[in-house]
C-alpha cells in the first residue's frame, strides 16, 4: 500500500471520520485529520525518539507513531468520510517521512483534497526531501496554506545526537532552519509552525530561545512533550518534568502573542525560567497556554488538537485539547511551581 493512493491516519482521526469506534476521555475529540505518507520500505530516518525510526527494535508492521496505531486507508475513502462524516474536523495536515517519494506524493495528496473538499491542509514537510527550497512554491501552488517543519531538538547538539551524524541519520540543522526561512517566504508570514519537544536534554532556557528564533523569523511554535517509544533508541530516556513543561508553555504563548520576549525572561543558574518579565497570572488563570499549540482552523483556534498525544490518559494531561477547567489550572498553577531536576537518562 503506497502513498498518495493509500495514507495513515492518527488512531483519533479514524475515530473523527468514522472508521473506528470514538472513544474520548472528557470528550476530548480530536478537530483535525492528521494524515501520514505510507510505504512499505518505511522512513529512512534513524531519529532517535520516533516510532517510525529504522532503528527501533519491534517488527515493522507493529510499529506505532506517538505510541498508538497509524491505521491506513484508501485516499479517496478518506476523503469522502471526510465529506459525510468530518464536520468536526476543521484542518488537514498531510505529513511526508523521509521518503524520496514523498514530497510530490505529498503535493498529489493535497491537491487532491483541495478539489475535494472544503478544509484548509497543512503540509508537514520533511527538508532533507527538498534540496532546493525554491520547490516549497509547489506546495502553495498544490492548494495548502500553511508549512509544518518539525526541527524538535533545540539545540545543534541535540539535533545532531539524536536526528543528525550521532545517530546514523541523514538530517542536518541548518538546512531545517533554512527551510523555515523559506517556507515563511511561501507562505507568509505566521504561516509556518515549528515542531519542538521538550524534554530531550534541552534547558528550559535553551528551547525557549529557540521559541524566539522561531518567532522573530516569522513563525510560530507548536509544542510537543517528549514520550518515549518503546524499542526506540530512547526508550528509557524519562520525560520531561510538568513544572519545566508548563513554564516552556507559558513561555511559548507569551512570546507568540507577542506579549513578551525571550530576552525579559530571568533564568536560574539551571536555566529554569524563574520570571517571564511580566505579570503571568491573568494569562494562567483562563488556562490557554496550556492547550495544545498548532496550525489554526477557520475560526482562527488550534485545530491540531491532538488529544492525549503526550501522556496516557490515566496521567495528568500536558497538552490540554480542551480548555481547562478550574481544578486543572489549579493543578497547572502548583505544576508551575516545581523546580525538579529533569532526570538524566540511563
Amino acid at each position: 500500500m503506497y502513498s498518495p493512493e493509500y495514507v495513515q491516519t492518527s488512531l483519533a482521526a479514524a475515530m473523527g471520520l468514522g472508521f473506528r469506534p470514538p472513544m474520548f476521555r472528557r470528550n476530548s475529540y480530536t478537530i483535525g485529520l492528521n494524515l501520514l505518507l505510507t510505504y512499505p520500505e518505511g522512513c529512512i530516518g534513524r531519529c532517535g525518539f520516533c516510532g517510525l525510526s529504522r532503528q527501533r527494535q519491534i517488527a515493522a508492521e507493529k510499529r506505532t507513531f506517538i505510541r498508538v496505531d497509524w491505521p491506513t486507508y484508501p485516499l479517496g475513502e478518506v476523503i469522502a468520510h471526510l465529506n459525510k462524516n468530518g464536520k468536526e474536523l476543521q484542518r488537514v495536515c498531510v505529513g511526508m517521512i523521509t521518503h524520496r517519494r514523498a514530497f510530490d506524493d505529498m503535493n498529489a495528496i493535497i491537491r487532491r483534497f483541495r478539489q475535494e473538499s472544503d478544509r484548509p491542509i497543512s503540509a508537514l514537510i520533511a527538508p532533507t526531501l527538498v534540496r532546493d527550497l525554491s520547490r516549497l512554491e509547489e506546495i502553495r501552488t498544490a492548494g495548502a496554506d500553511m508549512i509544518g517543519v518539525a526541527i524538535d531538538a533545540a539545540t545543534p547538539e541535540l539535533f545532531d545526537r539524536y536526528r543528525g551524524q550521532g545517530i546514523g541519520g541523514p538530517h542536518r540543522w541548518e538546512h531545517y532552519w533554512a527551510a523555515v526561512e523559506k517556507s515563511v517566504q511561501v507562505m507568509g508570514a505566521y504561516q509556518v509552525g515549528v515542531h519542538l519537544i521538550v524534554g530531550l536534554g534541552e534547558t528550559e532556557q535553551e528551547m525557549i530561545a529557540a521559541i524566539q528564533r522561531a518567532q522573530d523569523m516569522g513563525a510560530h511554535t507548536h509544542l510537543f512533550s517528549f514520550f518515549p517509544e518503546a524499542g526506540s533508541p530512547m526508550e528509557n530516556h524519562p520525560q520531561p518534568p510538568y513544572g519545566q513543561y508548563r513554564r516552556v508553555q507559558l513561555a511559548r504563548y507569551i512570546i507568540n502573542n507577542e506579549y513578551g520576549r525571550y530576552e525579559q525572561m530571568t533564568f536560574n543558574a539551571a536555566g529554569q525560567v524563574v520570571d517571564f518579565g511580566l505579570d503571568a497570572e491573568e494569562l494562567i488563570q483562563y488556562g490557554e497556554p496550556f492547550m495544545t499549540s498548532g496550525c489554526p482552523g477557520p475560526n482562527g483556534r488550534v485545530a491540531c488538537n491532538r488529544p492525549f498525544g503526550n501522556e496516557r490518559p490515566g496521567q495528568p494531561v500536558r497538552n490540554y485539547a480542551f480548555p481547562p477547567e478550574p481544578e486543572d489550572v489549579a493543578l497547572i498553577r502548583y505544576q508551575l511551581q516545581e523546580y525538579t531536576q529533569p532526570e538524566v537518562q540511563p
